[in-house]
C-alpha cells in the first residue's frame, strides 16, 4: 500500500474503471483588436493591439485610480488632490522629473503643483501619462487645455494626439482664434496652417465670436496681421478669378481659330470649300466653335456693310482672319481666305499694334500649352518679328 500504483489500460486494477482522464481545454486564441469604424478596423493589418497590450494597460489605470504606494501628491486649483508615482511622471516627462528632483515633502512623499487648468483636466493629462489612454468626452472637453498641458511639461505623444484631433473635427468657428494663438505658442506648425485657413474662409463669423474680441483686446497685433492676410487672400482670389476668366477667353480664340481651318480646309456640315462634297450622314463635328462660326461665316459672306467698322459682326470677322494669318506658319499652302493678304499687312502696321497683336498671340499660345497641345504652331519668324 506504500508504493504508487499506476493505471494503465494492460495492468486493470480491480474496481477501478479503465478511463483515461479528459485532458484539459487548450487555451483560446488572444483576440486581436485593432483599429474600428473610421479610424479603427478589426484585425487591421496596419495596427494590431493584442490582449495582452489591454490588459497592461489596464494595470496602468488601476495603479494610477488606486494609487497604490503613490509617492506624488499633484495640487492643482480648487484645492484638489491627485495622487501618482513619481517615477511614471519622471519617465512620461523631463520637465515634471525636474520638478520632481525640486519638490520638497515628508520623508519619501514629494508634493508638486498644476495650476492654470481644469482639475478634471490635469487628471486626465496624467492619466495619460500612465496608460497613453483618454476618453473622447474629455478630450472634446478638455483639448485646448490639453494641448497647453502637453507643450508645457514636454509630452510629445499627448501633443500629437491634441493637434490629430482638433483637425479631424473638434476645431470649430468658437475655438479657432484660441487654437490659433496656442498653435503660434506651442510651436504647432501643421495647426496654425489650419486654424488660419479656416480663419481666412469663415472671416465674417469668425470675427463675431467672443475668441476674436479677446485677441482684439490682448493681441492688437496679431489681429492686424490677420486682417491684412484676409485682404491679401481676398486680392488673391480675385486675381485668381480674373486670370482663369482670361484663360477662357484665350482658349476660347484659340478654338475658334481651329475650327476656322476646320472649315476653311475639310468643311463642316454645310459648309466649306467650293470642291467638297457634302453627304447626309456626317459625324458630328468635334469643334465647340464650329457651330458659331459657321454663323459669323455666313454673314460675312452676304453681309452689304462688310468693310471694316461698318458691322460690328464682320468687325469681329475681320478680327479672327488677323489673328488667324498671325498664329498660321504656312500662309502659301493655307486654304483660310486673306491668310497672306494679312501677312503683307503686318509689315504695314504701326509698332504700337503690331506690340498689341504679339501679347495677344503669345497669351494664346501660352494658355493652349498648358491646357494640352497646339495642332498649329505660329512660326518663329512671325512671333520674333
Amino acid at each position: 500500500m506504500g508504493k504508487m500504483e499506476m493505471i494503465t489500460n494492460t495492468s486493470p486494477r480491480k474496481g477501478v474503471n479503465n478511463v483515461h482522464p479528459t485532458p484539459p481545454p487548450l487555451p483560446a486564441k488572444a483576440p486581436e483588436y485593432g483599429r474600428k469604424g473610421i479610424f479603427m478596423s478589426k484585425r487591421s493589418a496596419v495596427t494590431r493591439y493584442s490582449s495582452a497590450s489591454s490588459t497592461a494597460r489596464d494595470l496602468w489605470d488601476s495603479l494610477f485610480d488606486g494609487g497604490y504606494r503613490a509617492d506624488v501628491t499633484i495640487k492643482t486649483d480648487d484645492g484638489g488632490i491627485i495622487y501618482a508615482h513619481a517615477n511614471v511622471l519622471g519617465m512620461a516627462s523631463p520637465v515634471l522629473r525636474g520638478m520632481l528632483k525640486r519638490a520638497k515633502g515628508f520623508g519619501k512623499k514629494r508634493s508638486i503643483s498644476i495650476h492654470g487648468v481644469h482639475q478634471d483636466a490635469v487628471r486626465v493629462f496624467i492619466r495619460f501619462l500612465y496608460s497613453s489612454r483618454y476618453k473622447y468626452e474629455e478630450m472634446k472637453e478638455f483639448v485646448v487645455q490639453l494641448l497647453v498641458l502637453s507643450h508645457a511639461y514636454a509630452v510629445s505623444s499627448l501633443k500629437r494626439v491634441c493637434e490629430q484631433q482638433l483637425e479631424h473635427g473638434l476645431l470649430n468657428l468658437e475655438n479657432v482664434v484660441d487654437i490659433f494663438q496656442l498653435s503660434l505658442l506651442c510651436n504647432a506648425p501643421r495647426l496654425t496652417l489650419i486654424s488660419h485657413r479656416m480663419i481666412l474662409s469663415n472671416f465674417k463669423a469668425v470675427s463675431a465670436t467672443e475668441g476674436w474680441k479677446s485677441m482684439r483686446n490682448s493681441h492688437p497685433g496679431l489681429e492686424k496681421e490677420l486682417l491684412e492676410s484676409v485682404i491679401e487672400e481676398e486680392n488673391n482670389q480675385k486675381e485668381k478669378i480674373r486670370k482663369s476668366k482670361e484663360r477662357k477667353i484665350y482658349l476660347e480664340l484659340f478654338e475658334a481659330m481651329e475650327a476656322l481651318v476646320h472649315i476653311c480646309r475639310d468643311g463642316c456640315r454645310t459648309i466649306g470649300p467650293h470642291d467638297k462634297d457634302f453627304n447626309q450622314n456626317q459625324t458630328p463635328c468635334k469643334y465647340r466653335a464650329c457651330k458659331g462660326l459657321e454663323l459669323l461665316v455666313r454673314h460675312f459672306a452676304g453681309c452689304k456693310l462688310r468693310v471694316p467698322g461698318g458691322c460690328i459682326h464682320c468687325k469681329r470677322m475681320w478680327q479672327l482672319l488677323e489673328l488667324h494669318s498671325r498664329l498660321c506658319a504656312d500662309s502659301t499652302s493655307c486654304r483660310v481666305p486673306l491668310c497672306s493678304n494679312f501677312k503683307e499687312k503686318v509689315k504695314k502696321q504701326s509698332k504700337k499694334d503690331e506690340i498689341k497683336w504679339k501679347i495677344l498671340v503669345k497669351k494664346i499660345l501660352r494658355t493652349k500649352r498648358i491646357g494640352g497641345s497646339v495642332s498649329f504652331i505660329a512660326s518663329s519668324t512671325s512671333m520674333s518679328s
